[in-house]
């Protein structure tokens, strides 16, 4: 079989109405694109599986791929790109809540741009303020002033990419939110494009208030995979030096104390604190130091490189 020019990963969860709709609405907004569908089964308890069955029998462009139970939305993505053979991929929600006819603007914004990934804006959004906007302008403002990479929506629901970027990706909990920043750190060039968002008409939200909290945890880790993911010493080292370097001025102020003024250690609490510090010190760096072995033995075993090349002429 022929590969596509663009594979559309879509994680569905009970989505079972939404499904034959969503593929329906492709075939018709898309007609001269060339594409492959790949509807990604998060473990659904309804009908969504055999939505899906259905709609690969009657359209060959259909993919199914059903995982064995709720790993979630980031773990479904990733199978998605793992699945798709397309040139380029395109990321959005099965919900039909954006629009597909966006799809061949996205990929010639690309194209134009010379770019590594479109992320959509959804510029007027047609969510509830408290259980989906509220939450999503916290999250987006945290990912702004936290990360390198500018963008108005981080967790837009449509993406197109190319799939040497999506596929290097590894992406883990709830980062699907943080593509841009991600794709950033392996070298993309990204772009922001407006796209069509519309209210959902079938099955309920999975986001809310409780899934910002996750966000937080994950936002985290993507800040020190991005800053130190190769380079940990640069972390816990200066931490410990100054953790060091102030316990030893405590210690050798009370030495000073005791040796013009006869001042009593045994009840001065400072003195603890003092050989805490020390030893919290030379731990934060040991434990820099050992990281820093860990990241330069994974490179060489493995034979991963900490860089990209976008293009070889």
């Amino acid at each position: 079989m022929a590969e596509p020019l663009i594979s559309i990963v879509v994680p569905v969860y009970c989505e079972e109405q939404n499904v034959p709709l969503l593929v329906a609405e492709m075939a018709e907004k898309l007609p001269d694109l060339d594409y492959e569908l790949i509807l990604i089964d998060d473990g659904s308890d309804d009908g969504t599986v055999a939505a899906a069955k259905k709609a690969r029998a009657e359209d060959a462009r259909v993919v199914l791929v059903q995982l064995r139970r709720n790993f979630g939305q980031t773990a479904a993505m990733s199978a998605g790109f793992d699945a798709a053979r397309g040139k380029y991929i395109v990321y959005m929600d099965g919900d039909l809540q954006t629009d597909p006819a966006d799809i061949p603007r996205l990929l010639e914004r690309l194209l134009e741009d010379d770019l590594d990934m479109v992320n959509g804006w959804r510029k007027d959004r047609q969510d509830a303020s408290l259980s989906r906007n509220f939450p999503s302008k916290i999250a987006n403002a945290l990912i702004r002033s936290s990360t390198n990479v500018r963008m108005h929506d981080y967790g837009c629901p449509m993406k197109l990419m190319r799939a040497d970027v999506a596929k290097n990706l590894r992406i883990y909990g709830e980062q699907h939110r943080f593509l841009p920043a991600l794709a950033s750190m392996y070298g993309a060039k990204i772009g922001e494009e407006v796209v069509t968002h519309r209210a959902r008409q079938f099955g309920e939200s999975k986001y809310g208030i409780g899934r910002t909290v996750r966000v937080l945890v994950d936002l985290l880790l993507v800040l020190f995979f991005q800053r130190f993911t190769d380079r940990p010493l640069q972390l816990f080292g200066p931490a410990g030096l100054i953790s060091l370097a102030a316990g030893m001025f405590i210690d050798i102020w009370l030495t000073m104390d005791k040796i013009i003024f006869g001042a009593d250690l045994a009840s001065r609490p400072m003195l603890h604190l003092g050989s805490l510090l020390i030893v919290t010190g030379i731990l934060l760096f040991g434990i820099g130091l050992m990281l820093e072995m860990q990241a330069r033995t994974y490179y060489e075993a493995t034979g991963r490189k900490h860089y990209s090349v976008r293009d070889e002429e």
